[in-house]
């Protein structure tokens, strides 16, 4: 199984901090936030990742090979212009495709720090024939999204405006907690067939349209998990504590 760490962001709402390198190479609690991400994703079994990057792109690849790419099998895509995560999704493409094979891979922010179990997720994306399963949550946040009863995306709740891919009574909102299981045929879905030129642009509104044409993109429940979005030096503090407190041997 293969995954991809999304860590192109410019970390703007971690400055200073990110002035003078990239989110990903942020510490905490003595390791930076690339190395958690690899170690969450190691110690599910996985050797393969390819890792998005942009801002100080090259600080990242120094990182890796100081430490030996983390005992792990690492390629990097460079976005010379931030493509955001649809377009950093496609671009990365060929690396998912290339043994022709159809098995799930996991799509996981670099700035978001949980014990979401990836086996019992992975699982349930294969139980559900599931195009995308999104890990989400049942907590405050200004964007949600809205799936029916049978955890079948269906909309969104963007500052207060519902917005419908498909009609649904009694949709549920929740908190997407950035981390994603996607089957390879995806990539054909969401270009319309075939693979278009590099460009940017979001993975949300993709999962929508496609769940509007009767894709099924679907919702893992993670309340049970730690979660924690890194955004903030406020989160990073409150992250540290949690971290030295044993929060992720849950």
């Amino acid at each position: 199984m293969k995954a991809m760490i999304l860590a192109a962001g410019l970390g703007t709402r971690l400055r200073p901090l990110t002035d003078d390198r990239p989110k990903a190479l942020v510490e905490i609690a003595g390791r930076t936030m690339l190395e958690i991400a690899l170690g969450r994703l190691r110690g599910f079994g996985i050797r393969e990742v390819i890792v998005n990057v942009h801002h100080f792109a090259d600080l990242v690849v120094e990182c890796l090979k100081a430490n030996d790419n983390f005992g792990m099998k690492i390629e990097i895509s460079r976005e010379e212009e931030l493509l955001d995560t649809g377009g950093g999704l496609q671009k990365a493409a060929h690396f998912f495709l290339k043994d022709g094979g159809d098995e799930p891979f996991i799509l996981h922010n670099v700035d978001v720090l949980s014990t979401i179990d990836f086996g019992a997720m992975v699982q349930f994306h294969r139980e559900h024939e599931a195009l995308a399963t999104l890990a989400v949550q049942k907590r405050e946040s200004s964007r949600q999204l809205l799936f029916d009863r049978e955890g079948l995306l269906c909309g969104r709740l963007v500052d207060g405006e519902t917005h419908m891919a498909r009609l649904s009574e009694n949709a549920r909102p929740r908190a997407f907690a950035g981390i994603h299981v996607i089957s390879p045929r995806l990539f054909t879905r969401m270009s319309g067939g075939h693979m278009k030129e590099e460009h940017s642009f979001p993975i949300i509104p993709v999962y929508l349209r496609l769940a509007g044409e009767g894709d099924r993109i679907v919702a893992f429940p993670a309340d049970e998990y730690y979660w924690r979005d890194l955004g903030t030096e406020a989160s990073l503090l409150q992250a540290s504590r949690d971290v030295r407190q044993g929060a992720l041997s849950q």
